[in-house]
């Protein structure tokens, strides 16, 4: 077994690709990564998604792949310029809401809202607001995050933020953890 990705790469996948490296964007989720997130998605017939950071529709795409046609995804970003990359490449697809806001507004806002996964990509949803968003999922919804191994782009005292998160993840009793260290470090969770 290795570690290569054998999934179909996603039609608008190139594209986003293509614009958001010309966009300077250096924070893509890993391909590994999103092959798991197709995956994962896979799992959730009729499913009701959640993405928070979309960035450029990078992993939003392989989310979508996985999805059936009677589920929905809202992908959150408070960046309009990679947001609009997002919104070029698959703003057709009418399963998809993509949703300008600042991550704690759109939270705390929808804190009624139910859903069966959550991808959280950034802050929002991870360190912090987590008891709010973990609070959003359903029973046995998958909590899904990833960059827990150390990266070249974390800023000083990120890893004890890091340790923070994942010791929090382990001590609640309302989810099984499992911790992965493969590709950028996945945790998936399920809601008990």
């Amino acid at each position: 077994m290795t570690e290569e990705m054998n999934q179909k790469i996603p039609s608008a996948y190139a594209g986003i690709e293509r614009a958001t490296i010309d966009n300077g964007f250096t924070m893509p989720s890993d391909i590994l990564t999103c092959s798991l997130l197709k995956t994962l998605a896979s799992s959730k017939p009729a499913g009701k998604f959640l993405e928070l950071g979309t960035g450029t529709g990078l992993s939003t795409s392989w989310i979508l792949d996985g999805m059936d046609r009677n589920s929905t995804l809202i992908s959150i970003d408070n960046d309009e310029i990679f947001l609009g990359i997002a919104q070029q490449f698959l703003g057709q697809d009418e399963r998809l809401k993509l949703v300008l806001s600042d991550g704690e507004v759109w939270v705390k806002t929808h804190l009624d809202q139910k859903f069966d996964y959550i991808f959280a990509d950034t802050w929002h949803g991870k360190y912090l607001l987590l008891d709010e968003v973990l609070g959003m999922l359903n029973k046995g919804g998958l909590y899904i995050v990833d960059d827990m191994v150390p990266q070249a782009n974390w800023p000083e005292g990120h890893q004890e933020k890091a340790v923070n998160f994942v010791n929090t993840l382990e001590r609640r009793s309302d989810l099984n953890v499992t911790k992965q260290n493969w590709a950028t470090g996945i945790i998936i969770a399920v809601k008990t």
